[in-house]
């Protein structure tokens, strides 16, 4: 199985950064192909320019850094994204990765004349996984603020777009968990990479 993993974080120390390399064992463990896609390594722009929202209009994109990107994706069997939730949502750079990458005619497609319906065109993908991080407890992310990023991620994006297989794994309260807890959920997140299928 070929695994692309979109990852956002500009901090090496960072626990996204563990997150990374405990899905990358467990997935080396069941002998797949990983496809690392660094936005921040990347210098990737997230801003959407004129030619950027001309190549959405003609269903071409101009980025060569989201052609490389699409390249990757379109013969991906899996995708996992990795990031921390800044101010509820995800950062600048996933939020553009999404506005630019996730692209009519690459992406998906409409399946009606009035482009109300749509389909996907990475006909490989077999699944979707987001994995984030925040401070926030749990409920009060759900409660509170709406469960934001389910909203605009796993429903907004690949729901509509027709994923059927999606997953979220929140990592909650990160700063106030014991070093130990962290080793817990890191050990856990590779044995169930490992089993991957």
């Amino acid at each position: 199985m070929k695994v692309v993993i979109v990852f956002n974080h500009p901090y090496e120390g960072s626990f996204c950064n563990a997150i990374l390399e405990s899905v990358s064992n467990g997935l080396m463990k069941a002998k797949h192909t990983i496809e690392l896609i660094h936005l921040d390594k990347d210098n990737f722009n997230p801003a959407m320019t004129a030619a950027d929202l001309k190549g959405f209009r003609d269903k071409k994109p101009v980025d060569p850094k989201v052609i490389e990107y699409s390249n990757k994706i379109k013969n991906a069997d899996h995708i996992v994204f990795i990031f921390p939730i800044w101010w509820e949502l995800m950062p600048a750079m996933t939020k553009g990765f999404i506005d630019k990458v996730i692209f009519p005619g690459v992406a998906y497609d409409y399946t009606n004349e009035s482009n109300t319906r749509m389909k996907p065109l990475w006909n490989n993908i077999q699944g979707v996984t987001m994995i984030t991080t925040m401070n926030t407890p749990n409920w009060l992310y759900w409660l509170l603020f709406g469960n934001a990023i389910k909203k605009a991620m796993m429903l907004g994006t690949f729901w509509k777009i027709g994923f059927k297989n999606r997953k979220w794994i929140s990592f909650n309260q990160v700063k106030m968990v014991s070093n130990e807890k962290r080793k817990k959920w890191l050990n856990k997140l590779e044995n169930n990479f490992a089993e991957l299928k």
